[in-house]
C-alpha cells in the first residue's frame, strides 16, 4: 500500500533558500517575469532581497527596510522606481523582449 502524504505534512517551500547566485537569480525573475504579475514580481524581489539579506538590499537601494519589507511582501503593487532601485541593488536588470519575433 502506498503512503500518502498530506500537503499540511510537507515543509515550507523558500525560494530564497535556492537563490544561490546570480545565474538564479535572473532565471528566477524570467520565469516570474513571463506571468505579467506585478504582485508576483514584488514577492520574488523580495524573496531575492531575503536571500542577499535586506539590509544589504536597504543600503545599496536607499530604501529603508521597513520601506522595503512593505513593498516587496505578496500582493504589493510596488512603484516602478522602487522595483528599478532594488534591481540595481541585486546587480540584475530589467530586459524586454519582443513578444513575436519580427523573423518569425
Amino acid at each position: 500500500m502506498v503512503k500518502k502524504n498530506r500537503v499540511a505534512d510537507l515543509p515550507d517551500f523558500d525560494p530564497a533558500e535556492q537563490l544561490k547566485d546570480e545565474e538564479d537569480v535572473a532565471a528566477y525573475l524570467t520565469i516570474v517575469m513571463e506571468e505579467n504579475d506585478p504582485a508576483l514580481l514584488a514577492a520574488a524581489l523580495g524573496d531575492i532581497a531575503r536571500a542577499r539579506g535586506m539590509s544589504e538590499i536597504s543600503k545599496a537601494s536607499g530604501i529603508t527596510r521597513e520601506a522595503l519589507y512593505k513593498a516587496l511582501r505578496p500582493k504589493s503593487s510596488p512603484r516602478f522606481d522602487t522595483i528599478q532601485k532594488v534591481c540595481a541593488a541585486l546587480g540584475v536588470k530589467l530586459e524586454a523582449k519582443p513578444i513575436h519575433s519580427a523573423r518569425a
